[in-house]
């Protein structure tokens, strides 16, 4: 399997295909959004749209308007009801090997509910 080919067996395929449980907060027609399993914070949700995108660069690149607009306001909407807006959040998004992408299906964490402290601690 190369770089550009989608795995189909990868953890949020199955869990779109209701092969694995999610903790799911929100579902539309183009995105989920569920509690991480492995939480990295008080607050850490994840969205992943149910298309076959490996990254940021792909869905990017190839998602519909309809699908990109409705994953950005999922994404705002599940912050807004898991009470992250007052505090403050994070939304990260690992793309590609280099950058620490674990889940080779385009994803978003969203984190928070307490500080969270500097994204990089320093600098080379």
């Amino acid at each position: 399997m190369t770089e550009n080919t989608y795995d189909d067996q990868n953890i949020f395929a199955r869990i779109l295909r209701h092969e694995l449980k999610a903790d799911v907060i929100f579902e539309n027609d183009h995105v989920l959004v569920f509690r991480d399993k492995f939480p990295q914070a008080r607050v850490h949700l994840l969205a992943i749209p149910k298309g076959r995108y490996r990254s940021f660069d792909d869905f990017s690149a190839h998602a519909g308007q309809e699908e990109i607009v409705s994953f950005f306001q999922a994404i705002g909407d599940s912050a807004r009801q898991a009470g992250l807006t007052c505090g403050g959040y994070r939304l990260v998004s690992n793309c590609g090997k280099n950058a620490g992408q674990e889940v080779p299906h385009f994803h978003m964490h969203i984190l928070g509910g307490e500080a969270l402290g500097p994204i990089i601690s320093q600098l080379h």
